[in-house]
């Protein structure tokens, strides 16, 4: 008897999860246009990397910045340091967040990612 893997859902590997933030963080309105060092997108692509890799704090994903690969595996060109990506991120209203993840909430909804999430009368 063989076992049949599950079919995979391309939608819901890292990869396609990040580039939709990405996509999502790229349609935030930056009020910093010329004098940025960085762009909005890098900044919060790079919280959300410090997030996802549960860094206990900005120092240690500097350490991280300063050494790994977060370019390739987040789709960043320039990955800001704590300082640089805190001035860039403060001023984001939570708001302009909601539509990016409505977006990747319907994804994990279409894959079924969350029915094991259930757990009381469907909730």
């Amino acid at each position: 008897m063989a076992i049949v893997a599950p079919k995979a859902r391309k939608y819901l590997w890292a990869d396609a999860l990040f580039r939709l933030v990405r996509s999502g963080f790229a349609n935030i309105a930056d009020d910093r246009y010329g004098d940025a060092e960085s762009s909005l997108p890098d900044a919060l692509m790079s919280a959300f990397a410090m997030f996802s890799l549960k860094a206990p704090s900005l120092l240690a994903f500097d350490k991280q910045r300063a050494e790994g690969n977060l370019g390739t595996i987040y789709g960043l060109a320039h990955v800001p340091c704590d300082t640089h990506m805190r001035e860039r991120r403060d001023p984001v209203s939570p708001e302009s967040l909601r539509p990016l993840f409505k977006s990747v909430f319907r994804q994990l909804q279409r894959g079924k990612a969350l029915e094991a999430m259930v757990f009381l009368d469907g909730h």
